[in-house]
């Protein structure tokens, strides 16, 4: 854990609302981009990711300082999107295309058609091999991070991995992404 952060958590605790602000600010933009890699929908990754901080500044009494806060609150917003991906199937989808007119961070970005491609194959996963893949591969985050944020011991951060790579490839190989 970085000690600026537990420094933050401690004045936070002690009720300074602006330490809590700081966290924000450095969690954020990442916390929103593996929110969307979930999703794959900017407003709702927006609000997934404003639930997400909510609740651990709700929830910031049961923080334990053994864990980095970054896993703490990557868990959070992970949990948040596992149980949006959980109820949208759920839900019968509208009629046409209401796909929202801003623009999301690969168009932003200049996205080209394989970017939306492996978009798209990410979004066929299990949620829990998106989890994974996105933490590791898109965030760079270790085996025990991925772990920490999971609720998965190493070896099944691996397993997991190893299986959602093999799934992601022949994805990519029947879109033609990649060549065999």
């Amino acid at each position: 854990m970085k000690p600026d952060d537990l420094a933050l958590i401690e004045e936070c605790r002690n009720g300074n609302m602006e330490a809590f602000g700081q966290l924000v600010d450095a969690y954020q933009g990442p916390v929103f981009n593996v929110v969307y890699r979930m999703v794959s929908d900017r407003d709702d990754a927006e609000d997934l990711t404003q639930t997400a901080f909510v609740k651990a500044f709700e929830n910031l009494d049961r923080y334990d300082p053994k864990y980095r806060f970054f896993s703490w609150i990557y868990r959070i917003a992970i949990n948040e999107a596992l149980n949006f991906v959980s109820a949208r199937k759920r839900i019968a989808p509208l009629d046409g295309d209401l796909e929202s007119a801003r623009p999301n961070p690969e168009e932003s970005c200049g996205s080209s058609e394989t970017g939306r491609r492996v978009q798209e194959a990410l979004m066929r996963l299990k949620p829990r091999h998106r989890a994974a893949i996105i933490l590791r591969h898109f965030r760079g985050c270790s085996y025990q991070e991925v772990g920490e944020i999971l609720g998965m011991q190493e070896k099944t951060v691996k397993s997991t991995l190893f299986s959602a790579r093999r799934i992601l490839r022949q994805a990519l190989l029947n879109s033609g992404v990649v060549r065999p």
